[in-house]
């Protein structure tokens, strides 16, 4: 088999890209390194390394595509083998991959077979995997359509083509500088009904360097020409799927935008300027208008089905500290939570058109519940407060009676804070609570708040709290400690409006926030 390299001046990385490939031994006949016209030497660092190793293929394009499809067509041109995968310049194939691939491929007779990717952010090394659902075990499947959350795993990168079924099918990607192409590759694979192997391995690790001076297409969503060019891939793969006879497929795509795109994106849009957000609002609703009844049907109390039906009901941004919070994983809801005079849960007042009248019929694990979240750094005894929020009466109903309460490290996962405090009723529709926190025992590092409630009929469900902000909620402060001498604390909010929190521990971690911050300021 072969594995085509893709790259463009990213000489400080294409080479360990390139090892990890020919690390997977004897199963990998050939690397094709595919340059797309370097400038940073690339491609005499790739010569040097062809120069040693025979299964090293080195083909350098004459002229810079702009994007990813190019290389990768020209990749797969040069390759002389039954099967083909592809592998991106700064990321990884990790031990054993090909074999688990090849391995599944050739005694399931599969045209196309793939396995779990995990994105790994760095420095951090903290991993997570991607689709996981769809590898929990070795299957095949006959057709796509068997399993339409296939389409939801857009990724080219973390699987095995026989390399006659692409060519005989004229499976390509778009040529130039097209953001997103694996969206439109993959739908021209699934539209080509292949048969489909899956693998619980490891195939493919996912290198995300967020702090790099120039960030991945797909990762540079800043600006409103991404979301532009994301509309313009999810549109093609619809209409290839479609056009392919594929319409079960073609409808799953469409849901999976709304899980997917529609959550991420909403979950950004605070940060944005207001011109990003109209721009952002006007195109969503031109691309939602093209829904039908049907596509509104699978799951419509789905938390991205509900933004879409806000954004489609309002012609200008609104409400977006509360989209943003539904658009969280896992989803809040927050108040206030409107009626109609008949009684029916609805959106807000003024938008009584998006109805949640859905929410009444939803399990307990899947509502998205709300509690806020309160922390104040102290020096005797620091209090994380929370508020459980009633939904519609679904939480009266099911008797909320405990939280437990954990701190997890962003760069490890390890927890720690562990307790578990009694939910008291405030009123009709809240019920609090109050954990004390040692903010010594922490340590130095970033802290996720991770929440468990549990219910009368024995019921737990997993959430994180938001953020209260204003006042001073979310202010750094210094705390004097008796294990450190000193500390200091920030609690804050993330993108998606979950309580964090920021701890450095001794004079060297406050000297070294302190120098962080004035370095911003002068800059």
């Amino acid at each position: 088999m072969a594995v085509v390299v893709i790259g463009y001046n990213d000489r400080a990385h294409v080479a360990h890209a390139v090892r990890s490939a020919l690390a997977q031994g004897p199963a990998v006949a050939e690397v094709i390194a595919v340059d797309d016209c370097s400038t940073d030497g690339s491609d005499r660092l790739l010569a040097r390394l062809a120069a040693d190793e025979p299964r090293l293929r080195v083909v350098r394009r004459s002229v810079n595509s702009g994007g990813c499809g190019s290389p990768r067509n020209t990749g797969i041109d040069a390759a002389t083998t039954p099967y083909v995968m592809f592998l991106d310049s700064d990321d990884v194939l990790p031990a054993g991959a090909v074999d688990a691939l090849l391995a599944a491929a050739t005694e399931s007779n599969a045209e196309v077979t793939s396995g779990l990717c995990v994105r790994r952010e760095l420095p951090s090394g903290r991993e997570q995997p991607w689709q996981a659902p769809l590898y929990t075990a070795h299957a095949v499947v006959a057709r796509p359509a068997q399993r339409p959350r296939l389409v939801h795993d857009t990724l080219c990168v973390n699987k095995l083509y026989r390399t006659d079924f692409l060519r005989e099918h004229g499976i390509r990607f778009p040529e130039g500088r097209f953001l997103y192409e694996d969206f439109v590759f993959t739908a021209r694979v699934l539209a080509a009904a292949p048969r489909v192997a899956l693998v619980p391995d490891r195939v493919y690790v996912w290198q995300v360097r967020r702090s790099a001076e120039r960030l991945s297409l797909s990762l540079d969503r800043g600006h409103i020409a991404n979301w532009t060019a994301r509309l313009d891939a999810c549109t093609l793969a619809y209409d290839i799927l479609l056009g392919a006879g594929q319409k079960e497929l073609a409808r799953a795509a469409r849901a999976k935008f709304l899980d997917h795109e529609v959550r991420m994106y909403a979950r950004e849009l605070g940060l944005r300027d207001a011109h990003y957000r109209r721009a952002w609002w006007e195109r969503t609703r031109e691309y939602l208008e093209r829904y039908d009844a049907a596509d509104w049907e699978l799951n419509p109390s789905a938390p991205g089905r509900l933004i879409a039906q806000v954004v489609l009901a309002s012609p200008e941004p609104r409400d977006l500290p509360r989209l943003r919070e539904l658009a969280a994983r896992p989803a809040r809801l927050l108040p206030p939570y409107a009626r109609t005079a008949d009684g029916d849960p609805v959106w807000s007042a003024d938008l009584p058109q998006v109805s949640l009248a859905p929410l009444l019929a939803r399990s307990l694990p899947a509502l998205p519940l709300a509690v806020d979240a309160e922390l104040r750094p102290r020096a005797r005894a620091s209090l994380l407060r929370l508020r459980l929020h009633d939904l519609y009466g679904r939480v009266a109903e099911v008797g909320p009676r405990e939280v437990e309460v954990a701190w997890q490290a962003r760069e490890d996962d390890r927890t720690r804070g562990h307790a578990t405090v009694a939910l008291t009723p405030a009123g009709t529709d809240t019920w609090w609570a109050e954990v004390p926190v040692d903010l010594a025992r922490l340590g130095s590092g970033t802290w996720d708040l991770r929440l468990t409630l549990g219910f009368a009929d024995g019921t737990r469900r997993e959430t994180t709290g938001h953020a209260l902000a204003g006042a001073g909620r979310l202010r750094r402060r210094a705390v004097p400690s008796v294990m450190h001498g000193v500390l200091l604390a920030q609690p804050y909010a993330t993108h998606s409006g979950a309580l964090a929190l920021r701890v450095a521990t001794g004079l060297h971690g406050v000297l070294t926030v302190a120098r962080g911050r004035l370095r911003r300021l002068l800059h």
